[in-house]
């Protein structure tokens, strides 16, 4: 179970968490849904350790969580220029050496030999997402996971974490697009000004829609 008791994030006079609370069961997908700059990247970065400078708690199984028990792929991840694909995986499956990269690449198909600073958006994703899997850690937090990957992947993604929550894996995903978790997740949370607004199941995914959408003006047809 990962337990978020009254968390509280400020930078300066900019609270961007506010009390928020959340209590999510382990082996499942979480989605956690918001518009860009809902707190989303704070909150999963707060989970991670990346941010200890708040108010509140954060527990998983009952237990501070140490820093090999989570794993955070980042919107935008970072690689060390000069490094090529499969050196950069290297790094991340050191203490990992059952992790079959030979069987993913059959998947992902990446160029390893060739320099990150070369790949496509989409391929620097993956191989994030490869980096992250190599780490072997029980909670994996994916903030904008399916942002600048093509529909194949995106496919592919979702078989993987399907994959992982049944061995067990307790999985976050952030995403400011509500269909992109739908079809994936076990819950999805909504993130707005600062607190969760509401924790819907499946069958009310589409009450959920209706609440995000609440806001759409019928009438931009006529302002053309």
């Amino acid at each position: 179970m990962l337990e978020i008791n009254a968390l509280r994030i400020r930078y300066g006079s900019n609270e961007v968490l506010k009390q928020l609370s959340l209590s999510l069961p382990s082996a499942q997908i979480h989605g956690i849904v918001g518009m860009n700059g809902a707190g989303k990247t704070t909150l999963f970065k707060a989970i991670a350790g990346y941010n200890r400078s708040f108010e509140g708690s954060i527990l998983f199984d009952g237990s501070l969580i140490p820093t090999d028990k989570v794993a955070l792929l980042e919107t935008s991840p970072f690689f060390y220029s000069r490094i090529n694909g499969g050196d950069y995986l290297d790094l991340f499956r050191v203490n990992n050496p059952h992790f079959a990269l030979e069987k993913w690449q059959e998947t992902f198909s990446l160029p390893l030999n060739r320099l990150v600073e070369t790949y496509s958006t989409g391929m620097k994703k993956k191989l994030a997402f490869l980096g992250i899997l190599a780490l072997n850690r029980p909670l994996l937090l994916l903030d904008e996971p399916f942002n600048g990957i093509d529909l194949e992947s995106n496919e592919k993604i979702k078989q993987v974490l399907k994959a992982l929550k049944q061995k067990g894996f307790t999985i976050l995903l952030s995403s400011h697009i509500l269909e992109a978790l739908t079809t994936i997740a076990d819950t999805i949370s909504y993130l707005d000004q600062g607190v969760i607004q509401q924790t819907s199941f499946p069958d009310q995914y589409g009450q959920l829609s209706m609440l995000l959408h609440k806001n759409t003006n019928e009438e931009y047809g006529d302002w053309l």
